[in-house]
């Protein structure tokens, strides 16, 4: 039986720290897997976060749009961090919404069960179209040439 896979953190192993100014010091952050250390690493964090929506499809338009443009303004500025961190908000966007859409609540296990896996397809609708925006836009930003040079060039150089 699948069970979280955060009941057995090891957070003295997590290689994002809060405490890291990571605009100041670019230098420990890692590219990951996923969304990792998307809800840690600062100014990012604030700076991004604030935008991030997906309550109806609506808001999830417009904070998809947010976050793209200052994925883009990122990159114009040459802030690989900023810009990886706009793409994991995005990536967020989609599974957070996605789960939300696949199970009632956003809940996918039973605390109260032995982390038992809830029934699927008991969710809200309205999420899945908030994870098709979110999903559009993280798309997009994947694709960005300059973004998936400097992405290249980041995890060859510092992983």
């Amino acid at each position: 039986m699948d069970k979280p896979s955060y009941l057995h953190f090891d957070h003295s192993k997590y290689v994002w720290k809060p405490d890291i100014d990571y605009r100041k010091n670019p230098g420990p952050y890692r590219v990951g897997k996923g969304e990792q250390g998307v809800l840690i690493c600062e100014p990012y964090k604030s700076e991004i976060g604030e935008y991030w929506r997906f309550k109806t499809p609506e808001m999830a338009r417009q904070s998809s749009e947010k976050i793209y443009a200052l994925f883009l303004a990122y990159l114009e500025e040459g802030d690989f961090v900023g810009a990886d961190m706009a793409r994991k908000y995005l990536q967020m966007g989609f599974t957070r919404s996605r789960r939300y859409a696949n199970y009632k609540g956003g809940k996918k296990y039973d605390a109260h069960q032995d982390y038992r896996q809830l029934e699927r397809g008991t969710g809200d609708e309205q999420k899945a179209l908030s994870a098709s925006i979110f999903h559009n836009k993280w798309k997009l930003a994947e694709a960005n040439g300059q973004y998936a040079g400097l992405k290249k060039q980041w995890k060859d150089e510092r992983g």
